[in-house]
């Protein structure tokens, strides 16, 4: 099976790009599944039905988060209900949303666990390790194929992650940084890895937000509102190929200044 894993989305910027890049990119390579990480979606921060709906109609068949998946409240009225939707497995039971899904694609099953790291990124939550191994327990003897997204800031939770895992998780992605790194690979007992996919927005941008904004927090130490950032489209993605034999892993990056 081949998957099509798209970075964190960025606004109206990165949507666009996806209407720019996708429909090639899908012809291209036919995926069987697309997954792309939407907590950014909806103006910078969050994410809307109105715009879950459209990355759905661009050919999205699974939407990831992270840290941000609360900051659109409306989010709270329509979580529950939507399958394709993910929120990382390791929030409190207690949360709205799902942690994981299993997804049906040509008479195999698929499962996409969303989690997220907990250096430097200041939410109180469950072991993303342990919550790992809960999920495999419960899902490893029902489905074809395990997929993580790793919402996380330091690379070296991601990396450990990814080891941690390996043999079990067919694929493990890393989001949040919105900077993409070169170290996709196959480890050693067969995951396919890779610390950060990058982000899908503006070509010219810091982390997808307007240039300015970043600077002047930087120079003055004061808050500042972001705001999503215009000039160029850029669509970062990774392209896993899975067969009775070998795994490809392939990282595409596409751009229009």
């Amino acid at each position: 099976m081949k998957f099509l894993i798209i970075g964190d989305v960025i606004g109206r910027t990165g949507r666009n790009a996806l209407k720019e890049f996708l429909p090639s990119l899908l012809k291209e390579e036919q995926p069987d599944l697309v997954i792309a990480n939407g907590e950014n979606s909806a103006g910078g921060f969050g994410i809307t039905k109105k715009v879950y709906d459209e990355l759905l109609s661009l050919g999205i068949d699974v939407i990831t988060s992270g840290n941000h998946i609360w900051d659109k409240k409306e989010v709270l009225k329509f979580i529950d209900q939507e399958e394709r939707l993910l929120r990382p497995a390791n929030y409190p039971p207690s949360a709205l949303g799902r942690g994981y899904g299993v997804y049906t694609k040509d008479n195999k099953k698929i499962a996409v666990i969303n989690l997220m790291g907990r250096v430097f990124m200041g939410i109180p939550l469950d072991c993303p390790f342990r919550k790992f191994d809960e999920i495999y327990e419960e899902l490893k003897d029902t489905v074809d194929y395990i997929i993580v997204d790793f919402h996380g800031e330091a690379t070296s939770e991601k990396m450990a992650f990814g080891y941690y895992v390996d043999g079990r998780a067919d694929i493990v992605f890393g989001t949040h940084s919105h900077v993409p790194t070169a170290d996709e690979q196959i480890l050693p007992k067969g995951t396919a890895y890779i610390t950060d996919v990058g982000l899908t927005g503006a070509v010219h941008s810091v982390i997808g937000m307007k240039i300015e904004e970043p600077i002047q927090k930087f120079i003055t130490g004061m808050p500042i509102k972001y705001e999503v950032a215009t000039k160029g489209f850029l669509l970062n993605c990774l392209i896993v190929e899975i067969d009775e034999t070998e795994t490809k892993i392939k990282r595409v990056k596409l751009k229009k200044e």
